[in-house]
């Protein structure tokens, strides 16, 4: 039996785009249960309205967060083939078929990772979504930590690592994740099993949601190299190259000159992709002028995140001294 699950909060504007991409699977789910976290908007009224076209069961959870959402949402589900998504995407046709086939293949498999592509409606949104989200040939299998916008695994898995972590409000999926690896449950990468996600549209919100993802670092104490070495480079060597001048730097210049184009070189491989393949289905329209703003918008981009980032990061180590949450390594 196969269980799509997702949690969902005031999502009413967009929802009917996963609903509908559900209902047109080529594998139909036996059963699709969604937590409502207490929308206040039309949400509930939306899902009613598929409960005659899908088997829908609706959950309405007022306060539950997106851990404790599905959780809920698994914890109801009948079947032992979990598949998850969220709001906010759409499913390819084929997406549950390619994602639940290793699991009913090999029985000793735990857990499928699928995939994510972005799906850009402006010459912004392709920018953005070529510096924040890999192509699928940058993937390694062996180290990918799926997004609960795409993965399935069986029901006994999540029970053994304690489900999501109902403490942690973002970077849920990731700890989620890595308590998986931790159990050294198998794992299989199905490429096909995608969902298309549009990126975010402005900066403003892009910034509120990278400030929200490194507090979830900072409070799962994750990634904190990554963190240090961001801290080093912007409060540090940066302000280091700008006082010594260009006289006496040139060489430390250089280096730093070195250093940028290597940090903005994927962003640039994968821009390439990203405008070709929104060209290529009329989201968008490519011009010189446009190509050229989609090249500066990356480095912004860039930055606005790093920045995002240091703030975020520090209110979220201060969270967990303070609350003292359980060890995620430990549980």
């Amino acid at each position: 039996m196969i269980s799509v699950i997702a949690t969902v909060l005031n999502e009413g504007d967009n929802i009917r785009r996963l609903m509908e991409s559900l209902v047109a699977q080529t594998c139909q789910p036996d059963e699709v249960v969604i937590v409502d976290g207490g929308s206040r908007d039309q949400t509930v009224t939306v899902l009613r309205e598929y409960e005659n076209r899908l088997p829908l069961h609706i959950l309405v959870e007022p306060g539950a967060n997106i851990s404790a959402g599905r959780n809920r949402a698994i914890a109801a589900a009948h079947g032992e083939l979990i598949a998850a998504t969220d709001a906010g995407v759409v499913l390819h046709q084929a997406w549950l078929e390619h994602l639940i086939r290793p699991l009913e293949d090999d029985p000793a498999l735990e857990v499928v990772a699928g995939f994510f592509t972005v799906e850009p409606h402006t010459i912004f949104e392709a920018a953005m979504g070529a510096t924040t989200f890999p192509l699928v040939d940058e993937i390694n299998p062996d180290t990918f930590l799926p997004s609960s916008r795409s993965i399935a695994f069986r029901k006994s898995a999540w029970t053994t690592v304690g489900g999501y972590p109902e403490w942690l409000d973002y970077c849920e999926d990731l700890v989620f994740d890595l308590r998986l690896k931790q159990t050294a449950a198998p794992m299989a990468f199905a490429p096909d099993a995608r969902v298309y996600y549009r990126p975010h549209g402005d900066l403003t919100s892009f910034y509120k949601t990278y400030q929200r993802y490194a507090r979830g670092d900072g409070k799962a104490d994750l990634w904190r190299k990554r963190h240090a070495a961001r801290y080093a480079t912007y409060l540090l060597a940066i302000p280091l190259i700008f006082l010594l001048g260009w006289r006496v730097n040139r060489v430390l210049w250089a280096l730093f000159g070195i250093g940028g184009a290597i940090y903005l070189r994927q962003p640039y491989r994968r821009l390439r992709t990203v405008l070709a393949d929104a060209t290529a289905q009329n989201r968008v329209q490519v011009t010189l002028v446009s190509n050229l703003y989609a090249v500066a918008l990356v480095p912004i981009i860039r930055v606005v995140g790093d920045i995002a980032k240091m703030i975020g990061y520090p209110v979220g180590v201060r969270w967990r001294m303070e609350q003292k949450p359980p060890n995620w390594k430990d549980i």
